[in-house]
């Protein structure tokens, strides 16, 4: 299994501008845009890591997710959520041919914790013995920043914060996390049942 974020979050979608507000930059003078490569660097990375720790895409974007075969033959857990779309289901034979699924044969069965794709009939299109499929689908909470809940912006702005502000540090804990981050996103995350214990 192998999901690729196909497309990137665009630098002008980032709240650059924001986030100087946030670390009390000074603004105006003729040089202030010096640091926004930095600044978009740090934001990038506190949204990668929220997005690992809840399993949620914050900003819409393409993603395709590769697999040599159906867990459940009548529906597909995909990797990431919130899903809007399914673009298209793409099966490969052993011997690299492709062909497109009927979109007719499939469905989005939209979920916050876990989309699937669902078979409109009894299973889903069929993987050859050595053969493969590719699902091309669009994840995200928002289309952009400002269609973001508040709690989650703030959690990107604070951690992006704490990057900036201990970027030399290296003494920090692995996966260390400010507790303000880690109870605004605890919320989000998802939570799995399993051998009597919930996360």
């Amino acid at each position: 299994m192998m999901l690729i974020e196909e497309t990137a979050i665009a630098d002008a979608a980032l709240p650059v501008d924001q986030f100087k507000a946030h670390l009390r930059l000074g603004t105006g003078f003729a040089e202030g845009d010096t640091q926004d490569e930095v600044l978009t660097g740090f934001l990038r990375a506190a949204i990668a890591a929220i997005e690992a720790r809840t399993g949620k895409v914050l900003i819409e974007r393409e993603f395709s997710w590769s697999l040599n075969g159906w867990r459940d033959p009548e529906s597909e857990v995909l990797p990431v959520a919130p899903v809007v779309s399914v673009g298209a289901l793409t099966l490969t034979d052993a011997l690299g041919a492709e062909s497109v699924a009927d979109s007719a044969t499939y469905r989005l069965e939209r979920d916050a914790q876990r989309p699937r794709v669902r078979a409109a009939g009894s299973c889903l299109p069929r993987i050859q013995t050595g053969g493969s499929v590719k699902i091309a689908f669009t994840a995200g909470m928002a289309a952009d920043w400002g269609g973001l809940p508040a709690d989650l912006g703030q959690a990107v702005l604070l951690l992006a914060a704490h990057y900036y502000e201990y970027r030399d540090e290296t003494a920090l804990g692995a996966g260390c996390m400010p507790f303000g981050v880690t109870s605004l996103i605890q919320r989000y995350r998802t939570v799995r049942f399993g051998a009597g214990v919930m996360q």
